[in-house]
């Protein structure tokens, strides 16, 4: 339980961390200062709770209304952490996540990756879990070549599961991608505890 707990903690600490540096991006620029002149940032110009999530908003809000791109997902597999589950459960848990999903995305002004999207899947007790929220990714651009993207970032959204009676549970989770062209290799990782959670969660998205 308390490394569960500690799990939960780390992945909220990144969630906050990586809309702090979301925040920071869409913040508007400071003039030009003189050269050996440097100031410190005022208390003003500091990313608050209340800016954080507003930036939140303003993405989510803008990814639904200006968003170019339409995506198709396909999952592809689930692994289960050999180091955290022992073989009796391995055997008896799926690692085919069967299903499809839809979404929408747009790229902002620092080349940054927006989507809000709808999954199903077959879960690791072989029950349909539907997945869906917004997720944000920092791209960077490793070769001259453009098409190639690598991606890290968070999603945070709802599932429902079988196993939880099929009630609506929030989730902050990380993200990272590589992508080529309009095809990308996306994945998440669930944390937990022994025999729980701990998951290795990938998919395909092609974007047109």
């Amino acid at each position: 339980m308390q490394l569960c707990r500690f799990w939960q903690c780390l992945v909220f600490t990144a969630f906050f961390a990586l809309c702090d540096a979301q925040a920071l991006e869409s913040a508007p620029v400071a003039a030009h200062q003189p050269i050996g002149k440097i100031d410190q940032p005022s208390a003003a110009s500091r990313p608050t709770p209340g800016g954080i999530w507003q930036s939140l908003v303003s993405n989510v809000q803008e990814t639904w209304q200006h968003s170019p791109q339409r995506d198709l997902y396909l999952p592809v597999i689930t692994w289960h952490n050999r180091f955290t589950y022992d073989n009796d459960h391995i055997k008896r848990y799926n690692e085919r996540p069967w299903g499809a999903g839809y979404g929408i995305s747009r790229h902002d002004e620092n080349g940054d990756w927006h989507g809000i999207y709808l999954m199903a899947f077959k879960d690791s007790f072989n029950h349909w879990e539907p997945f869906g929220g917004y997720a944000w990714e920092k791209q960077w651009y490793p070769s001259a070549n453009k098409k190639f993207r690598l991606g890290a970032g968070y999603t945070a959204g709802f599932t429902l599961r079988e196993n939880w009676k099929y009630l609506p549970v929030p989730a902050v989770l990380p993200l990272a991608s590589v992508s080529y062209g309009d095809l990308t290799f996306q994945a998440t990782y669930i944390p937990g505890s022994y025999n729980n959670g701990n998951v290795f969660f990938g998919w395909l998205r092609w974007s047109f």
